[in-house]
């Protein structure tokens, strides 16, 4: 019965939206970490600036995370809402701690500003949940 249920599962418009975004994205960052040498030798993490191997590394594991949201998104997996709810209150706390910790930052109160807005969008695709969730 679960199978027959999601092979009727229509997925919605900001889910496609979703989707879409986080396949650009992917696409954007392994071009960015591939052929970029500015970009390919750092990453952020938890809003601290990592370089050289370490940031080679683990830039994959961007690409998969972004991947797998793009992946979930297109076949309407509500469930990877919370998580990416969470994503992006974890990215805002990292653009506030990287305005203070780096020295590219423009300081915590730029950082609040972005870790609101950015915490934010993760508050409305919670919202667009019950919303789907209701008109079901």
């Amino acid at each position: 019965m679960h199978a027959a249920a999601d092979s009727k599962r229509i997925r919605p418009g900001w889910l496609t939206v979703l989707a879409v975004v986080c396949a650009a994205t992917v696409v954007v960052s392994i071009v960015r970490d591939l052929f970029l040498p500015a970009s390919r030798d750092v990453e952020v993490w938890l809003g601290f600036e990592i370089h050289g191997p370490l940031a080679y590394a683990t830039a994959p594991i961007h690409w998969a995370i972004f991947a797998a949201g793009a992946w979930a998104f297109w076949t309407g997996r509500m469930g990877a809402v919370p998580i990416a709810a969470g994503y992006l209150v974890y990215a805002g706390i990292s653009h506030l701690i990287w305005s203070e910790a780096s020295p590219h930052g423009r300081g915590w109160p730029i950082g609040l500003v972005q870790a609101i807005l950015i915490s934010s969008v993760g508050w409305v695709l919670l919202q667009l949940r019950k919303l789907d969730e209701v008109r079901r």
